[in-house]
Parts: C-alpha cells; sequence; structure tokens
C-alpha cells in the first residue's frame, strides 16, 4: 500500500508444507554449516515431503538429522537425506535437480529410516510410552520421526492420546487443541507441543462432581429422545441397542453375574437415569432412580438352532417395549437358553449360563454410545472376576449427569459463529441429486429405515488405503470422507457443493472418557469442491475441513438447525450419513473368570435404522 517492495527470497524456493510456509535456503545454509558437507539442495517431494540431497563422503545419515534437529524446527527437518558422492551439475555448473535421483517413500523404508534415528530424551522417552500404551503394543520401530498413522494409529486412537496429555500434563482444549497435534504426528514434535504447556505453566479446569439427581437432559439425550418421540414410528424401536455374547467354554454363575450388573449399574448412574419431558416448559429433565437395587435378569427365551437364535435377536431389536425412560428402564439383560432338540433329559437348571447358552444386553442410545461399549464390558469382567457383591455410592466420581450441567455452562459464541459461517449461503433444503429408480415418498410415508450395502476391499487396496493415508498424514475417517466426496462428485454428475452429515465421538474433556453415556455429535461436513482438484488436493481440503471443526463438534446440532430458523424433517444432510468404524479383533471375544464368551453375529439386515 504504501509503494515498497519486500523480497524475501526466490518464488521457486519458498514453499508450502502441510499448511507451514519454508525457506529451503535455510534447511540448505543449516547443512553446509557442517565441514563435511560441500554441496546440498534441499527439494519438496510430491507435496508431502523434504528430501536433502547431499555431497559428502564421511558423513551418515544420522548425523545429519540430528544436526538439523539441533538446528531447525521440528517442520523444517527433510524426511530423507540422500549422500551423494557427487551431485549432477548442467552445462552451466549449477545442480541439475531434474537429474536427482528419486526418493523411495514406501512405508517400510520410512519406519527403517526412522529406527536409526536420534535416540530420544527423557521426556520423548515418556511421550514414546504413553504411545505404546494408547497403541495397546511395544513397538520399537517407534522412533522420533514416526508418524502416529504408520504404526496402527488411527483417529479414534489420535483422541484417545490426546486425551492422556491431557490427564498428564494437565492442559485443557482451550490451552491447546488436538489440531497442531493432528498437524505434527510424531513424538518429536508432540514433545515441543507439550513443552509449551509446561513452560507456559498452563493449567486446566477439571469438571467436577456437582452432587445431583435431578437435571437437565444433555443435549445428545434431547437429540435422541425427540427423534424416537416426533420423526420415528412408535411400532419399532430404532434406538435399542444390543450386545449379544455366547458362552463358547466354561460357565457363568447367574448369581454372580446378577451381582456384577447390580454393581455396574450403581457405578454408571446414567443406566438407571429417566428422562421426562416436561410439557409446561417444554424441557427434558433427568432423574436418577435407584431401580439397580431390584435389577434382575430376564430368562424365559430358549432357541435350539441360529435361525431361532437370530429371530429373537432381530425381534427384541425393534421391540418399543422392551425400555421405558420415564421410569429409568435403559438397561436390559437376558440369558436365552441353547436347547438341544429332542433332548428330554437336559439339565434346564438356571444356576449356571452353561455352553452355547447367550447372553443378551441392551442399552438405549439415550444412555449409550458406542464407545460406553468398552467400558461396560470392563467393568463388568471386573465386578464377575472379582466377585464383587455392593460397592458404597461413589459421591465424588463425576456422572453424566453432572456433564449435562457442565456443558450447558460452555461458552458457544464463538462455536455459532463458526457454524453460521459453515452453512452460510448453502441451501438446506437441496437434496442430492442421487439417480433413483423410483420417485420418493412422502416424509409422513416414508419407513424409518435405511438401505446397508456392504462393500468389501481386498488385502492390497486396504493396505494401499491406510499407506496413502500415513504419507499424507491423514487420518483413515478423513481419507474415506474424502473418497465418499469425490464419489458423491461423480455421483450427482459435478454437483460441487456436497453437505452430508458425519458423527463425531465428542468426548472432549479427560473426565468423560471413563463414563458411559451418550455423547456422540451429528455434524454437517459441507465441502466446496472444484473441478480442477486433483484427489490429493481433495484430500488436503477434506483434511483441514475435519481439523477446523474438531474445535467445534461440542456444538449441538440442535442449536444449529434452530440458528439456521429449519425444520429438522426438511434438512437434506441429514438424509447421508459419514462413519468410520474400527473394530478391533479383541471386542469380539470376552472373559469371565476364565469363562470365554464371543459375539455372535449374523450377516447383516439389508435395512438399519
Amino acid at each position: 500500500n504504501n509503494g515498497l517492495l519486500h523480497y524475501q527470497g526466490r518464488k521457486d524456493h519458498q514453499i508450502k508444507l502441510h499448511g507451514q510456509r519454508i525457506e529451503l535456503g535455510e534447511i540448505e545454509r543449516c547443512l553446509l554449516s557442517t565441514i563435511s558437507i560441500s554441496a546440498c539442495v534441499v527439494m519438496k517431494w510430491k507435496d508431502d515431503y523434504l528430501v536433502a540431497y547431499v555431497q559428502s563422503s564421511d558423513i551418515s545419515e544420522q548425523e545429519l538429522r540430528q544436526h538439523c534437529q539441533s538446528h531447525l524446527p521440528p517442520h523444517m527437518i527433510p524426511s530423507m537425506f540422500i549422500i551423494l558422492d557427487k551431485l549432477p551439475l548442467n552445462p552451466n555448473g549449477k545442480i541439475d535437480r531434474k537429474q536427482l535421483p528419486s526418493p523411495d517413500f514406501s512405508l517400510s523404508t520410512l519406519l527403517s529410516s526412522d529406527k536409526s534415528d536420534t535416540p530420544l530424551s527423557q521426556f520423548e522417552e515418556h511421550i514414546h510410552t504413553i504411545w505404546c500404551q494408547v497403541l495397546h503394543s511395544n513397538q520399537n520401530n517407534i522412533s522420533g520421526t514416526t508418524s502416529f498413522f504408520s504404526v496402527g494409529g488411527h483417529s479414534l486412537l489420535f483422541i484417545e492420546l490426546y486425551h492422556h496429555y491431557q490427564s498428564v500434563f494437565n492442559f485443557d482444549t482451550h490451552s491447546l487443541s488436538i489440531a497442531p497435534f493432528l498437524q505434527q504426528p510424531t513424538i518429536f514434535q508432540h514433545s515441543q507441543l507439550l513443552q509449551t504447556v509446561i513452560i507456559n505453566n498452563i493449567k486446566t479446569t477439571q469438571w467436577h462432581t456437582l452432587h445431583i439427581n435431578e437435571g437437565i437432559a444433555s443435549f445428545a439425550q434431547e437429540r435422541i429422545f425427540l427423534d424416537e418421540q416426533v420423526r420415528f414410528s412408535s411400532d419399532i424401536a430404532i434406538y435399542n441397542e444390543l450386545s449379544t455374547l455366547q458362552v463358547v467354554q466354561g460357565s457363568l454363575s447367574f448369581n454372580r453375574l446378577l451381582q456384577a450388573f447390580r454393581y455396574v449399574l450403581n457405578k454408571q448412574k446414567i443406566l438407571r437415569t429417566s428422562l421426562l419431558f416436561n410439557n409446561d416448559n417444554s424441557s427434558l429433565k433427568q432423574c436418577i432412580t435407584d431401580i439397580h437395587k431390584t435389577f434382575t435378569i430376564t430368562m424365559n427365551q430358549t432357541f435350539e438352532n441360529d435361525n431361532q437364535l437370530r429371530d429373537i435377536i432381530y425381534q427384541t431389536t425393534i421391540d418399543p417395549n422392551l425400555f421405558d425412560l420415564s421410569t429409568g428402564h435403559v438397561f436390559h439383560a437376558e440369558i436365552l437358553k441353547y436347547q438341544i432338540p429332542f433332548n428330554e433329559n437336559e439339565n434346564n437348571s438356571n444356576e449356571f449360563i452353561t455352553n452355547s447358552d447367550v447372553l443378551l444386553i441392551g442399552f438405549h442410545h439415550a444412555a449409550f454410545d458406542r464407545a460406553s461399549r468398552s467400558i461396560f464390558f470392563n467393568d463388568l469382567c471386573l465386578a464377575y472376576n472379582t466377585n464383587t457383591i455392593s460397592i458404597e455410592d461413589d459421591d465424588e466420581s463425576l456422572q453424566y449427569i453432572d456433564y449435562s450441567i457442565h456443558e450447558r455452562l460452555i461458552d458457544m459464541s464463538t462455536s455459532r459463529e463458526f457454524w453460521c459461517l459453515q452453512l452460510e449461503e448453502y441451501n438446506l433444503e437441496s437434496r442430492l441429486s442421487l439417480p433413483a429408480d423410483r420417485h420418493r415418498l412422502p416424509n409422513d410415508t416414508r419407513s424409518s429405515s435405511a438401505s446397508v450395502t456392504q462393500v468389501s476391499f481386498d488385502n492390497e487396496i486396504s493396505q494401499s488405503f491406510l499407506e496413502y493415508a500415513s504419507v499424507h498424514h491423514v487420518t483413515p475417517f478423513q481419507l474415506g470422507l474424502s473418497v465418499l466426496y469425490a464419489f458423491l462428485f461423480k455421483l450427482t454428475h459435478g454437483d460441487d457443493d456436497l453437505c452430508i452429515s458425519c458423527l463425531n465421538a465428542n468426548r472432549y474433556k479427560t473426565e468423560l472418557q471413563n463414563l458411559i453415556g451418550m455423547f456422540i455429535s451429528t455434524l454437517p461436513y459441507r465441502a466446496q469442491l472444484s473441478s480442477h482438484w486433483s484427489f490429493d488436493d481433495l484430500v488436503q481440503h477434506v483434511r483441514e475441513k475435519c481439523l477446523s471443526i474438531l474445535e467445534h463438534s461440542h456444538y449441538p446440532l440442535q442449536h444449529i438447525l434452530a440458528n439456521l430458523h429449519v425444520n429438522k424433517s426438511n434438512i437434506s444432510f441429514l438424509e447421508t450419513m459419514y462413519d468410520f468404524i474400527t473394530i478391533s479383533s479383541q471386542t469380539s471375544e470376552l472373559s469371565f473368570d476364565g469363562t470365554s464368551l464371543k459375539q455372535v453375529s449374523f450377516k447383516q439386515s439389508s435395512q438399519v435404522a
């Protein structure tokens, strides 16, 4: 504006990598400051890596990396060092960049180069230990420059890692958000980020119990309750969440199992919390009950074969009378006894749950989400294995009802502005122009079910998917979402303003990690695409979109819709949903004091709620 020109260097030697502006000449000057190097050149390779070509005869890659780590910030340290006896020159005597050898960026090469990396400091060793805890392994191939996503990490594990950091180093999301950790996913980079917390003496504001038994429902409970009462038919249940386990070895004591259930219901009060709608002020209230004291396990159904078992499970899944939110009956446990056909001498003792019998456990979705499953079964196994009879009420532990109050005290003004900008000028009633073979039914005549089609990828494609995610520093969730956007873009013949809904775990505080309850948020993910983008461009756009949303994922859907003054039944993005579910092989089997149970799985129905 004042007519002055500022010279910053050659444009072709100043690059942007993963959102960071980098002057390549600065890295080259750092390398040339070592006596052993006579010439070098640093280049950006395929928009994802920095590669340093070094002319030297007596220096190792480890020495070069160590030198750079001592003098440069983490985002400027080359991913690979290629040492040559002589760099190729052009006729003018300058380094011929086109003649430089291409680096090998296979996953195995990256991991092997990581192994020879700089030894970790004591602080970095601490972080390495946390990584191993989260990844459930003792991996020697994790070095300071290894990406979390190249050693088995995914988005849910990364959130767990972040919460570990919050717990150990005592900081909250406002002090240091998860975004920079995702953008810089190595131990060295995490070390630098966490040291800022220590240096600045940042402390978190922890949530504590409020010692209440009644209170307003959470935003997530409101959404589920209204969905069930208003949007869907009362003839078929849509929010019955079932876990079905079959005894494959040993036997369970009925009485010990009953005591274990009562222990968990006493500890996790949400599993005995009622929901009541107040017509006078149009509010939804929750109230903790004492029904755990009289809780019983149902045992009145038998089966002789898989078909009968499948039918019982299906009927239970859609049973609208399985739960009663108004009385706090949001949890159900039932034993399905296996009956051998034509065996009149069968022992029908109910004292033990024996081989092939099935344990059917149900939760109403208003009190339970996917992340709650492992918490519930950990508590149940512990109670059964230690033969815990009862516990005193722990009045000091945070409960779900406390969370419901705390979340309403959060200042959401910034998030409100964020979501208004996200959906600015978007036509919320404009549906995806997908190819269809029939006319769309009116809202009041449509069923509450959606179609499910399963597409399986072979090992080669799956491995390529994970390698791409690792190389481009994106989570599998983000890459899967990018694939879906590309698919929808082609299917709609070039619709470049796509908005669908995604699920977020929404356990944004460390204190929420061991709580059973409904925390999941449903949020709109809008992508404004360009037909000129490469797939890499799309992935980068989706990555940045997901990172920006992560900061505001606690903002409730009903507030987003209220701010836009729209009717929920007419919102197009709610009709297309994306979810990335990570299934661990460990979750399909459980052990109760030596008795093994395995998840019952049948081919999925073509329709789900």
